[in-house]
């Protein structure tokens, strides 16, 4: 055995003699005095969630929300053993991953991929970063447009965490998990309540991971101290912050071989994995507070500064595999630091008038964004690799030059104003707006005149009326809006013709169904049509002016099911079926090819079975239809069908051990792309370990 394959061992030991030292004592003493049998497993998961305040800013019960949202509770995550926001889309149907080049989170939702709709309790978290899912309480999937809600971009729709805060039940949980590829983490949550006025928790982990990929691994912790305060009646305060670091090998994958992904090898690492790394740190503080005027009207606040460092630098595979087994390498690095203000202010007021009810939400929004940008060229003149010789690994530099080094001012100021209508019991409408004035100063360091600015004003409106025709059923269909202007998500490039057009459109139209088949069993279904407009192509006549003449449309239909079908037997999944092409074509790509990353079906089925009060299993199925790795269309990953299990044991009262066993049938197939030639391929067989004592 190994010296690091032997540390592990020797902290699984130690961890299992801590843990059922923790949760035997009390366990036996109350078997010895009262004689109590044990009649379940510490808790009973829970996949499902009733309501959320996070898709219309007031809390609504799920079924009358007229849109789309599919919510991974904590419970899910834990009993799948989720690492990642890749592991919560999974089975989340109409979602897909990117692989974001190995160093960030890349969702594609309903054929429209961003690398900036990500939002923590419901505040922008819009650097490119891996997000750990260490403190989230829950993540929240909502699909189409949302601009509305949370303004510029949102187009196929965004995620959000729901992190968890101190509140007024005292709670400790330990975790240790062991795995395959020398993954070692650790991970501790502590609540303290230290009087009726305040309470504290805090959040911790720390993991170091190798994979089955040759070179690569990942270190990365994170800190989250929380507090809440009453400070009085009808008041409460919420601060925290987190620290968080990610260290990884930048990992971009395989290339492409005849138009599939190369088969050669799962392991081979194309490039330098020496000097292809990347480095991301966030500093975040945030304050909520609320106050209850009365029974009917609420003020809220959010306020949030973070500060983001993200670095990466690699070499990868820059071509196909030709016929003698060469390819080509390229190399570039980037640096981006970013500090964020935003300030919320919400204003709830229910009301009733003539027997019609209203909850009535005002608003504004204030926010800055200040980031500084820095890339180097692309640099191809490195050493080709040959995929026949015993290691793909080749020797490269990155050069130092900057091709890029920009300075970035982003401000937006937003009002906003909704009513949630209560017709009667059967009819309910929301209606709502969102004004964005958002302003952007662009500064090319490298040259004197080319700094540029724009100003967009963006008028979001979204109307959707309910029906229930019975109490657990709800029928819906909305429309919605959303802009992203010419700058991109992430501000990446600003010059004359950019700073003069008008933002590109996302209008969506969606007819769903929601039915909470007992209150525990929750199924949602819908049909979507998402146009996205205004985007960017070259004047076909000649003029060298470009038009904003290309459009794509998204057509789909979702379902999903998630909870308990009886007290033992817990589900969650879903399946979607996805119809996206260049409808009017664009500088990317002419009429008629299909999106990345978009298999028409894709199926995913997980299922937690308690056969006694001490053991449970839970079998989860993924497929995926066929889908392109890029918008050339010439890179098809195949379709595939990935199966997992896991396996609980309470070892005490107060102590769960958990096998979670990845890609059981050791399936070869290839989940996710970048491009044509970064490609990654899906996990051999590959398990973890974990015990979890909750106190």
């Amino acid at each position: 055995m190994r010296k690091q394959e032997l540390g592990i061992a020797r902290a699984v030991i130690l961890m299992t003699t801590m843990l059922t030292g923790v949760g035997a004592a009390p366990a036996f003493a109350q078997q010895v005095e009262e004689q109590d049998p044990i009649t379940v497993i510490g808790r009973r998961p829970a996949y499902t969630e009733d309501a959320t305040s996070t898709a219309t800013r007031t809390e609504t019960e799920l079924r009358d929300v007229p849109q789309s949202i599919s919510v991974i509770t904590n419970d899910l995550i834990e009993d799948q053993g989720m690492r990642s926001m890749a592991d919560v889309v999974r089975y989340v149907p109409g979602v897909s991953m990117g692989q974001g080049e190995g160093h960030r989170d890349a969702p594609t939702l309903r054929g429209n991929s961003s690398t900036a709709d990500f939002f923590v309790d419901g505040i922008r978290d819009d650097v490119q970063y891996y997000r750990d899912l260490y403190n989230a309480e829950r993540i929240e999937v909502l699909k189409g447009s949302n601009a509305m809600i949370f303004g510029r971009g949102g187009g196929g729709g965004v995620i959000n965490r729901v992190t968890e805060w101190a509140g007024w039940s005292p709670y400790s949980e330990l975790s240790l998990t062991a795995g395959s590829f020398e993954q070692l983490r650790g991970a501790a949550d502590f609540g303290f309540v230290l009087n009726d006025t305040a309470a504290l928790r805090l959040n911790v982990f720390y993991e170091d991971s190798d994979s089955y990929r040759d070179f690569v691994n990942t270190e990365r912790w994170g800190v989250n101290p929380t507090s809440t305060f009453r400070l009085g009646e009808n008041t409460e305060l919420r601060l925290g912050y987190e620290h968080f670091v990610d260290d990884r090998v930048v990992d971009r994958g395989v290339p492409s071989q005849n138009g599939r992904p190369w088969e050669g090898s799962r392991e081979a690492f194309f490039g330098n994995p020496f000097v292809s790394y990347s480095e991301a740190e966030v500093d975040s503080f945030t304050g909520i507070f609320e106050h209850e005027f009365s029974d009917t009207l609420t003020l809220r606040n959010r306020t949030q500064y973070a500060d983001y460092y993200k670095f990466y630098q690699n070499i990868h595979a820059n071509s196909p595999v030709d016929g003698l087994g060469n390819v080509a390498l390229q190399g570039y690095n980037s640096a981006t630091e970013r500090e964020n203000f935003f300030n919320q202010t919400d204003l709830i007021w229910r009301a009733e008038t003539g027997g019609i009810r209203h909850t009535i939400l005002a608003g504004f929004e204030f926010g800055t964004q200040a980031t500084d940008n820095t890339r180097s060229p692309n640099f191809t003149g490195l050493p080709s690799v040959n995929v026949l010789t015993p290691t793909t690994t080749a020797v490269g530099v990155i050069p130092t030059p900057l091709q890029t080094n920009n300075h970035v001012e982003a401000n937006v100021a937003a009002i906003y104003f909704q009513d949630q209508i209560a017709l009667s019991d059967q009819w309910q409408i929301i209606a709502g707006v969102r004004f964005d004035r958002f302003e952007l100063d662009f500064d090319d360091r490298r040259a004197a005149n080319a700094d540029f600015s724009r100003d967009d004003d963006l008028i979001s409106p979204r109307v959707g009326v309910i029906y229930r025709p019975v109490e657990p059923l709800s029928i819906y269909a909305s429309y919605s809006v959303s802009y992203l202007p010419q700058s991109g998500d992430q501000f990446a490039s600003l010059d004359v013709t950019t700073s003069a057009i008008e933002p590109e459109e996302f209008e969506n139209l969606e007819l769903g169904v929601k039915w909470d088949i007992t209150p525990d069993l929750a199924l949602s279904a819908a049909v979507y049509q998402l146009d996205r407009t205004n985007t960017r192509v070259l004047d076909p006549g000649g003029s060298g002016l470009t038009l904003l003449t290309g459009a794509q449309r998204s057509e789909g239909f979702e379902i999903g099911l998630a909870g308990s079908v009886t007290p033992r037997w817990q589900i969650a999944g879903g399946y979607s079926y996805q119809n996206v092409e260049i409808t009017s074509a664009t500088s990317a790509a002419p009429a008629g090819r299909a999106l990345p990353l978009t298999p028409e079906h894709t199926f995913a089925l997980w299922n937690n079975y308690r056969f006694t009060p001490r053991f449970g299993a839970g079998v989860g199925v993924t497929h995926q239809t066929e889908s392109f790795a890029s918008i050339s269309n010439a890179v098809t990953l195949p379709e595939f069908t990935r199966v997992d299990l896991a396996f609980f044991f309470a070892v005490t009262d107060q102590v769960e051990a958990q096998l979670n066993i990845e890609n059981v049938f050791d399936e070869e197939y290839w989940g996710t792309a970048h491009n044509d030639n970064n490609i990654t391929p899906g996990s051999p067989t590959a398990a973890r370990f974990t015990l979890r004592t909750r106190f």
